[in-house]
């Protein structure tokens, strides 16, 4: 689908890091990976955001029989963390399967109320991705109109000096991949290896932090460390956590506007220098992203 350019002026202003309180959504596959549950309590707990809905995205691996599956137990987990911390916001399944082509969108809950939410209002609309983001395409794709009107902050891909793009939330739905990129609406990308990296922690850390904090501190140090136990890992990336912190300190992601990559067939970026920008983040400050993080959680009662 040929997307027609926002004005530049309209896409730099977009990509400017949020001033004040924003609105956002969140879009997650929580059941996939434990960082998302961490990237959602953090989200419901900085005053910096108000989080107004919540997306359950597809993913499939071998926590899941298929991306409908991985939808459903990550649309389950939402409500189970809501209750742990007793919050209440809009939770809205999302999609059952991938894009089957790049200008078929999935309809969904999630997508439609992406469109409605997003052409409600004149304020923009953030959107923090932290999955394959088979949702946010398909809402792009249903009303091109909201390119205007939202911020895509999306964990995706790889550093572009690495060697390939091949990161699990861009190659689940790669024709969803491509229209963030390709698509002119306002992107903040969050590279995976490389820089997002970065936010590892170990488990003497979170129990020094989050023990005997809040039952849902306990439900992290829990889940935390069945992984870690399962995958033999001493370490582990909080990945997920970045978009929530460039939203409320964006000096702890450092940033600049590059021209969008153009994500090739083989999950590798080639460059054209005439390509509208988005914004690239190039390392992200990992103490006090994990200070605020914690700080923030031992508030949960």
């Amino acid at each position: 689908m040929k997307f027609p350019a926002l004005s530049e002026e309209l896409l730099i202003s977009r990509l400017q890091p949020p001033k004040s309180s924003c609105r956002l959504v969140l879009d997650t596959d929580t059941y996939n990976e434990i960082d998302d549950p961490y990237a959602l309590i953090y989200a419901l707990r900085s005053p910096q955001v108000r989080l107004e809905a919540i997306y359950a995205a597809p993913f499939h691996n071998s926590r899941s029989s298929g991306p409908a599956d991985g939808m459903e137990r990550s649309y389950q987990e939402i409500l189970k963390i809501l209750e742990l911390i007793e919050e209440k916001r809009p939770v809205f399944r999302g999609s059952d399967r991938w894009m089957a082509t790049p200008d078929t969108p999935v309809e969904s809950p999630a997508a439609r109320d992406l469109v409605e939410r997003a052409m409600a209002s004149e304020e923009p609309l953030y959107v923090a991705a932290i999955g394959a983001p088979t949702n946010v395409a398909s809402a792009i794709l249903m009303e091109p109109r909201i390119r205007e009107k939202i911020v895509v902050v999306w964990l995706g891909g790889h550093g572009a000096h690495m060697p390939d793009a091949k990161e699990f939330n861009l190659q689940q739905d790669l024709f969803a991949s491509r229209i963030l990129f390709d698509s002119g609406v306002p992107l903040v990308q969050l590279p995976c290896l490389g820089v997002v990296s970065h936010l590892s922690v170990t488990m003497p850390e979170l129990r020094q932090n989050l023990a005997e904090t809040s039952r849902c501190g306990d439900y992290l140090l829990e889940i935390t460390e069945d992984a870690m136990k399962q995958n033999g890992n001493t370490s582990r990336v909080i990945w997920d956590i970045s978009t929530i912190a460039w939203l409320v300190h964006n000096q702890w992601c450092p940033s600049g506007l590059i021209p969008s990559p153009v994500l090739t067939d083989q999950m590798t970026y080639s460059t054209d220098l005439r390509r509208h920008l988005i914004r690239y983040v190039y390392f992200v400050e990992r103490d006090p992203i994990f200070n605020d993080l914690f700080d923030k959680m031992r508030d949960v009662h």
